[in-house]
């Protein structure tokens, strides 16, 4: 083995982290004999010869010596090995992108150097799927799906090798490669799926048939069968009852985890290794770390891999949201624990990226919150924090484990400040006083919580009692190198309350900012003042001085209108903000202006001149300024329903001021496009790999503001 691996002039290649001369060791670290040496030599491929799927000239020379090590019967944990070689050379190049950027090329080359070189290697899978090693019996199937130049071929063996193989999770790996010919050759489609849909009717093994409606909502989502919902209800109640099945595991008797291992992800990680079947070691590693949570999660299961079944089979779903709501709602209903941790789970997926009426799924995901098992209560938590008003249906759920949980109020991290726990957000953000005890006992930890502020503004006038801890708080705050991050979240709770009496406290911040981030307290002192409006005056001389300070003439000018209304004095800086070089501080200063309604209908002229702006979304700033200076919409509305069309992101913005200019005319454009929004199912701010985490928010806010502007309901201009 390794013949010729020291005839590699390793040293002249990089990888991830400087010069490839160590990638020797790694490669017989793979064929060593201790777990943990394995597990090391693993974790530096990922992590450095192929980091986050890269390829390197380095990790082209490996290949020759990873097909060696795979088909080594003396080498253990070749399912690793195998799966490493499926995705250095599984990496598909965009056939819709003509145009690849002059510092890709290498890349781009590299990568399809590694697929013609894995893929010209690949007929030894067909052998490794009938090994003795259960785990690369795991590998191969897919490998041979991704990889193989005939695919007719790979199918064939798939059916063959079915009714042969004796370990289950293998049956389901053989049906997923399945999938994966199908959605790489869309002319076997009907092939795969006429093979799924018998393993379906006929097949006795209740995940095996899972498997299957799995791949066909994946593939060819038409071809489930009508009943899919009790069909899959049913099945899931067959694993439950089924020999080794876990009804409802005690976690008092579960193993405990790696107290070095943090808390299990929410979901799998994307692009590792699958190790629950290597060997136990002590290294150190990501990939042990990535193990020891597949361990953990899997502990007490009775059907470890249902989960990722019921995920594939939701994504197949796609926008069938009724059918999906319904399966949850059943899983949810579930005595096993673990079905009903994976439902919380993918409620939170469903409700953040699809529109649809959830109120008994959200109660359902709220009736977790009193389960004994810490981790079916924390997931519910941490869906319901991100669901705002849409979390109504569990307010008495929520305050229930506040009350019964004072420990979690806030958690403490190992680097940076301590945050509010999820039950205090999500109870917050529904404005329920029953947080006001947990939020006052947060105001008297040494250091507050990051995002104290932000709940206190949710709360609005129910966070009232808490305006004297804030303003004693801020008070003592030093104004050293530490005062933003200790004053900004005090700040923004004042902001929230329009807390006026604070107008002392917030003085003593905004002229003894420090030199370091002092621009950004300055910022934050001033919105306050500017919240508190008429009751901040005494705040006057010290917002005139500002009006000329260099980095937040804008903020003070829109604070002194706030406060005193002062026209003359903030006009002048607020027109001469919109010629500012940079876009960010047009844009204030058009919303600035925006404030001042038809006082300021004198730059009409130059914010229309903005209409035509390079910047997006300077341009729909300008477009709001100028409606709110003039009164008058046409030619706001057209930039405002463009801007509409060309970003997503902006349509909250848009909306706002759509609902806010009164009446939209039934048959206008204006009209069309906001029911053509509440007619989509999917959220608008839906992303594909990740969110944020008030993404249902914003689209809940949109969905409103539109209806609003439809039924004419809003308070037209500020002027």
């Amino acid at each position: 083995m390794f013949s010729g691996i020291d005839e590699v002039d390793w040293a002249s290649m990089e990888h991830a982290y400087g010069p490839a001369d160590d990638v020797p060791v790694l490669l017989r670290g793979l064929a060593s004999a201790d777990p943990a040496e394995r597990e090391s030599a693993l974790d530096g491929m990922y992590g450095a010869v192929h980091h986050q799927g890269d390829v390197y000239a380095c990790t082209l020379a490996c290949i020759p010596f990873l097909f060696e090590l795979a088909v080594d019967p003396d080498v253990q944990d070749r399912g690793s090995v195998v799966e490493l070689l499926t995705s250095i050379g599984g990496f598909d190049l965009d056939e819709d992108d003509d145009e690849i950027d002059e510092d890709e090329i290498e890349g781009a080359a590299n990568y399809a150097m590694a697929a013609a070189a894995v893929t010209a290697g690949a007929g030894v899978f067909f052998e490794l799927i009938a090994d003795e090693d259960p785990g690369v019996r795991l590998a191969a199937p897919l490998a041979l799906a991704t990889l193989h130049r005939h695919p007719v071929r790979v199918l064939d063996l798939l059916r063959e090798r079915l009714p042969a193989e004796p370990d289950e999770e293998v049956r389901l790996a053989l049906v997923e490669a399945a999938g994966r010919v199908a959605l790489r050759h869309r002319p076997l489609a009907g092939r795969v799926v006429e093979w799924l849909t018998l393993l379906v009717d006929r097949e006795r093994a209740p995940g095996l048939r899972l498997a299957a409606l799995a791949q066909l909502a994946r593939c060819c989502p038409d071809a489930l069968p009508r009943d899919v919902v009790p069909v899959v209800s049913g099945l899931l109640r067959e694993l439950r009852t089924a020999p080794g099945g876990a009804p409802d595991a005690d976690p008092d008797t579960e193993p405990e985890a790696d107290a070095e291992v943090e808390p299990e992800p929410e979901t799998d990680p994307v692009g590792c290794p699958d190790l629950s079947r290597a060997e136990p070691g002590a290294a150190p590693t990501l990939v042990g770390q990535l193990r020891a949570l597949s361990a953990q999660d899997s502990a007490g299961r009775g059907a470890p891999w249902a989960a990722d079944l019921l995920r594939t089979l939701h994504v197949g779903l796609d926008d069938r949201v009724g059918d999906r709501t319904a399966l949850l709602v059943d899983q949810l209903r579930s005595p096993d624990r673990w079905q009903r941790i994976d439902a919380v789970r993918m409620s939170g997926g469903l409700i953040r990226a699809w529109r649809g009426s959830y109120g008994e799924l959200v109660a359902l995901v709220g009736d977790q919150l009193a389960d004994p098992e810490p981790r079916l209560a924390e997931a519910a938590s941490h869906v319901l924090e991100e669901l705002f008003s849409l979390a109504a249906p569990t307010a008495d759920a929520l305050a229930a484990r506040l009350a019964a949980d004072p420990g979690g109020w806030v958690k403490e991290w190992a680097s940076g400040p301590p945050g509010l726990g999820s039950t205090v957000k999500a109870l917050s953000r529904l404005g329920d006083a029953r947080v006001v005890p947990a939020l006052a006992a947060a105001l008297e930890l040494p250091e507050v919580p990051h995002d104290v502020g932000f709940a206190v503004a949710h709360l609005g006038r129910a966070a009232c009692p808490l305006a004297a801890a804030l303003r004693r708080r801020l008070a003592g705050v030093p104004l050293d190198e530490g005062a933003y991050d200790r004053a900004s979240p005090l700040l923004a709770g004042l902001t929230g309350l329009r807390a006026g009496e604070a107008t002392p406290e917030v003085l003593r911040v905004l002229r003894g900012a420090p030199e370091y981030r002092g621009e950004w307290l300055r910022t934050a002192a001033l919105r306050a003042l500017g919240s508190f409006g008429p009751a901040a005056r005494e705040a006057v001389p010290e917002l005139r001085a500002m009006l000329r300070r260099p980095g937040t003439a804008t903020e003070a000018a829109e604070a002194l209108w706030a406060v005193a209304g002062d026209r003359d004095a903030v006009l002048p800086v607020l027109t001469e903000g919109l010629g500012s070089d940079q876009v960010h501080d047009r844009r204030a200063a058009a919303a600035a202006l925006g404030a001042l309604g038809r006082q300021a209908a004198v730059v009409a002229p130059r914010l229309r001149g903005l209409l035509a702006h390079d910047e997006l979304w300077l341009r729909v700033d300008a477009a709001i300024a100028l409606w709110e200076v003039t009164g008058r919409p046409e030619e706001s509305t057209e930039v405002l329903l463009t801007a509409w069309e060309r970003n997503r992101h902006v349509r909250v913005r848009v909306a706002e001021c759509l609902a806010r200019m009164g009446p939209v005319g039934p048959a206008s454009t204006a009209a069309q496009v906001l029911r053509a929004e509440l007619s989509s199912v999917r959220r608008h701010n839906a992303l594909d790999g990740g969110y944020g985490s008030h993404d249902t928010y914003e689209d809940e806010k949109l969905l409103a503001l539109c209806r609003q502007a439809l039924r004419g309901t809003g308070k037209g201009s500020t002027a």
